[in-house]
Order: structure tokens, then sequence, then C-alpha cells
């Protein structure tokens, strides 16, 4: 039975303004249309307050995973999925531990039994997916789905997004996961060189944004309205758009990172302490402006480029350095300098298509809210979307 959607979740249907009761009037009109208006539906999740209530959520998001809800299948018994499954002790430790998912004041009866129906759903769907691994994180996202839609829509859900949006974080090994974590400093880099060239010298790398990315932000946000949102607007957006949030989180809090100490541990520290008072809207609006800007096409050259300089090989040359006593920033101006040779290699590539979209973005003076933004961000996930078997990276 999918939870009716109280005002901490969504929006109290006495609150609605106009401009809220005329959104709620356009996703019914995208939901009655034949066919579907499906490119509609994904503007409404993109746009300001996303798809505000639960109830709508439940008619929305199959939309948006092409998951036909006239045809779910039933559940099978708990029994038989736990039997001699060897995820199910990591499955239920991870469940045991997620209270805090759960709304405030919820009876424990009534939450235990979402916490079987959890574990369910997670051995589900990866009983009928065995090419599919388990991670800790993905009963975060599992959750969000089971409280919003109930069990047995949220399994449908569920297996869609994890052979789709999540399949990268569901391999053997963690290499596609590090490729995506890859795009934020770039992200970083193009927006504000200073932030990422101190993030550089902190050698901070990208770990403390893991859980971000593979819980899409469910782990770290405790208001889950907030959690809701995030997630209207990562379903109707192309896979990578979390990493582009989670730039815009670094980019937001550009102050407190240059008034950081200049050291790993200082400013791990302080960017795994995600605020709980972000702007959302305001940033849910910049990383889709930033999609557009640095598409991902764009930056694979240099997400590739942040993977080469982490293998052993690429920095033996900086430990050579270090042995015959040359001095860390000596060191560091180096690298950087080798790095300056590269992008001077990729430049005439990248600037020009660049240059075009800041011009035609600045001449219509539109943001992902309501224009050209908004268009390009749907057009890159119904690209993608209907297709589903294509690969995420060039």
């Amino acid at each position: 039975m999918a939870r009716r959607s109280p005002p901490r979740n969504g929006v109290g249907g006495h609150d609605f303004d106009s401009k809220k009761k005329r959104k709620v009037e356009e996703i019914y009109q995208a939901l009655n249309s034949d066919p579907i208006d499906v490119a509609a539906l994904r503007r409404m999740a993109i746009s300001e307050g996303g798809l505000l209530t639960d109830e709508i959520r439940c008619k929305v998001w199959p939309k948006l995973l092409s998951v036909n809800t006239d045809d779910l299948p039933p559940l099978p018994a708990g029994k038989e999925l736990r039997e001699d499954n060897k995820d199910y002790q990591q499955v239920l430790l991870d469940v045991q531990r997620s209270l805090r998912r759960f709304p405030p004041g919820m009876p424990d009866d009534q939450r235990e039994g979402l916490q079987e129906e959890l574990i369910d759903i997670i051995l589900h769907v990866l009983k009928r997916n065995p090419q599919l691994h388990y991670y800790q994180g993905y009963h975060d996202i599992v959750v969000t789905f089971l409280l919003v839609v109930g069990d047995r829509l949220a399994t449908a859900l569920v297996e869609k997004l994890s052979t789709h949006h999540l399949r990268d974080f569901m391999d053997p090994t963690m290499d596609n996961t590090k490729h995506i974590l890859n795009y934020l400093m770039p992200i970083i880099d193009q927006v504000n060189p200073e932030v990422h060239d101190f993030m550089q010298s902190a050698e901070v790398g990208t770990i403390f944004a893991l859980s971000w990315l593979i819980t899409w932000f469910g782990h770290v946000l405790s208001d889950f309205r907030h959690v809701v949102r995030l997630y209207d607007f990562f379903l109707a957006c192309h896979p990578l758009m979390p990493i582009y949030f989670a730039a815009v989180i670094v980019l937001y809090r550009e102050q407190e990172v240059l008034d950081c100490e200049c050291d790993m541990a200082s400013v791990h520290h302080l960017l795994s302490q995600i605020p709980q008072d972000l702007p959302y809207e305001r940033l849910i609006s910049k990383a889709g402006d930033l999609f557009v800007q640095f598409p991902p096409s764009e930056l694979a050259r240099e997400a590739a480029q942040q993977q080469a300089e982490r293998t052993a090989a690429s920095t033996f040359k900086d430990f050579e350095l270090a042995s015959v006593q040359q001095r860390p920033d000596t060191v560091l101006k180096q690298r950087f300098r080798e790095r300056l040779r590269v992008e001077e290699r990729t430049k005439s590539i990248l600037t020009k298509p660049r240059t075009n979209r800041f011009v035609k973005l600045a001449v219509m003076g539109l943001t992902v809210a309501l224009g050209a933004a908004a268009l390009a961000v749907v057009k890159s996930a119904l690209e993608w979307a209907p297709k589903f078997e294509l690969q995420i990276f060039p």
C-alpha cells in the first residue's frame, strides 16, 4: 500500500498556490494524453518543486522508467528468497541499520514490516538479475521507492533502475563507479579552477562523494522531502546527473573549501559533512545548466585523464622527484604544467562547442527550470531512456 503524502513529504493539499495548482493540472494533462506525454512529465519533474506529492510520484515515476503498471509480477514469498542466498546476511545487516530512513514516530511493528519488505525487494531483484551485485548503500535507494510507492510497484521500478541507471554500481568491481566519480573534478574545473586546484593540492580525491552517488544522496540527507525531490530530478535526467549535482554542492561551498586547511584530512572531513539546509531548487537548476554547458561527451577525455593520473605508472614520476628531495610544490607545479599541455591539445576540440553553448544560453536568457536547458536535459534523457541498452560512456 503506497504511503499517503503528508505535508513533510511534499506540498500539503490546502497550501497549493495557483502556480502549484497549475502544475498539477499540467501533470495530469500529460498523464491523460494519448500517448502519454513523457517529455512533459520529465519537464515537470525537473522544474521547481518537482512532482510535488507522493500520490503524483506513484503515477509519474513508472512513466519515467517505462514500467507498465498494468502488468506487475506478483512478489514471491520471502522464505524462498532468503534460503541459500549469498547476499541475505549483508542485506539483513544493512536494513537493520537503516532505522533513520523511516519516518520519525512510525510504530515499531509498521517499520519492522517495511524492513521485511525492503529485504524481499532487494533479494527479488538480485535473484531475477544474477548479473547484478549487491553493494552497501543500495538499500538506501530501494527504501525510498518502498516508502513512496509501496512494495509491489517499488519492486518493478527498482528492477528497471538497477538494470539501467544503477547498472555501473552493481558490477563485480568498482571500476565503472570510479570512472563516474572521475567526472566530478573536470566539472568543478570548468566552473571554478581555483577550487579545483585547491582540492588537487590537498589530494582529497573524490571518495567523499561516493555515498552521495551510489545512494542518490538518500544516505546523507535527513529530510525525506529533499531526497524525493532529488529522485524526481534524477529519474527525469541522464544517468550521470547525480555527479553534476555533487559538483554543484562542492561549488556552492566554495568559500568553506578555500578557507579550509589545504590537506587531505581537513578537506575530506569538510566535504563529507553535507549541509542539510542546501538551496535545493537553486542547485538543481545549476546542475541542469552545467549538464547543458559541459555534457558528458565533452568531459569524457578529462575524466579518463583523471583515471590515468591515478595509476601507479603515471604517479611514479612524482615518486622519483620526491625521492630526490624536491619541494612538494615543485612536483605539484610540474604535474599542473603537464596537465595544461594535455588541455592545450584538446582545446581545439572543446572550446568551439562550449562557446556556442554559452552564447545560446546568454542570448535566450533561459534556465533549467522552464527553458532551453530543461528541454536539453529532457532531450538527453529521452534519447537515452527508451533505448536503455546504450552505454553511458563513450
